[in-house]
């Protein structure tokens, strides 16, 4: 068990029969009355966000996730294959269940898989990518001194908006928190 006076962002809990991991949390002492912690949770299992608010001193349990090294390899259908770098055991993913990581997964690219207990609960994608530019409307000389951005489509069907200079072909380092440009590879 844990207090959720030492919520941390990135922590997993267990809290109404769901295994839900710690986005942002807020300790509040109001005036009159006794001292909350606001948090945000996304379920673990189906993606859904929910804010929630706990009594200060309150225990929860703590959810002991494991993450495993693993290589997506191909799409079978619906179905997703990744396999352990170790034993060489592979495992599939629904789509539903990794709707948002496929637009940042190439093959051969190595992700961590969260397990709990046996269950498998879904891929934790590196904070950035390399993914090359598959389409985008050629540069204008000149361009770059308004600041502009433009739609780029990269290989793995992303639009993401790109500056002017950036041209198809090119390589991106591509953020997967907010599925934005960092900068070219």
């Amino acid at each position: 068990m844990i207090s959720v006076n030492d919520f941390r962002t990135g922590l997993t809990i267990e809290v109404d029969n769901g295994i839900w991991r710690v986005m942002d949390f807020q300790h509040v002492k109001p005036g009159k009355g006794a001292a909350f912690v606001r948090s945000k949770l996304r379920n673990l299992r189906n993606g859904a966000i929910q804010e929630k608010t706990f009594r200060a001193g309150e225990k929860v349990a703590k959810a002991q996730i494991d993450n495993r090294r693993m290589q997506y390899l191909y799409a079978n259908g619906d179905q997703h294959v990744f396999m352990d770098n170790e034993s060489y055991e592979q495992i599939e993913l629904p789509a539903a269940s990794i709707e948002y990581e496929l637009k940042f997964l190439k093959e051969n690219m190595e992700v961590q898989i969260m397990l709990y207990q046996s269950e498998t609960l879904g891929v934790e994608l590196p904070n950035t990518v390399e993914l090359e530019v598959t389409e985008t409307e050629p540069g204008i000389k000149g361009d770059t001194a308004s600041g502009g951005t433009k739609p780029a489509t990269l290989e793995t069907g992303l639009i993401v908006q790109v500056p002017f200079f950036i041209n198809q072909g090119d390589k991106l380092i591509i953020n997967t928190t907010e599925a934005s440009y960092v900068s070219r590879a």
